[in-house]
């Protein structure tokens, strides 16, 4: 298993087409699952330092869809997925595709997230399933990580601002 960590939350390739991400947010897990599936909500963190989100469409049902874009920079970065179980508050999977690459649907990524609560306190576990380990490696190779320890970092600042 490979460790790649380079912030607040633990990352490690557990398997060839894997990406594990860890991280405990000082709040309770129906404050970081609603800041992670409400749509203004996801506007005021997904994006970290890198830019602003400009839309944030959450169709929260199994079978439903979402869409999040940022401009960073004058540049336009979107995904977008669907979901595929939905079990509030303790579980969430959906794809992940990122629009800015041939075939997007093609390379999209399993992510299930799992939050568990304890004293008050939330565990994310964040498991990404990419078809190949070509496409895992992809992911980590473009520099991922960075942003997604930011938007990590913002997400639990939203999360503990909430009642």
């Amino acid at each position: 298993m490979g460790t790649t960590t380079k912030g607040t939350a633990k990352v490690t390739l557990p398997a060839g087409n894997q990406i594990l991400i860890t991280r405990e947010f000082n709040a309770p897990r129906h404050l970081v699952w609603r800041a992670y599936t409400t749509p203004e909500l996801v506007k005021r963190w997904w994006s970290g330092e890198r830019g602003s989100v400009t839309s944030a469409e959450i169709d929260l049902r199994v079978g439903g869809s979402w869409r999040y874009v940022m401009d960073a920079n004058g540049f336009e970065v979107a995904f977008h997925g669907e979901y595929r179980e939905i079990q509030e508050p303790d579980r969430l999977v959906n794809t992940e595709a990122y629009e800015g690459i041939p075939e997007p649907d093609e390379h999209a990524g399993l992510i299930t997230i799992t939050l568990t609560e304890h004293d008050g306190r939330t565990a994310l576990e964040m498991l990404c399933e990419y078809r190949d380990e070509t496409d895992r490696d992809a992911v980590i190779n473009s520099g991922m990580e960075g942003g997604m320890q930011e938007s990590l970092d913002a997400l639990e600042v939203v999360a503990t601002t909430l009642t």
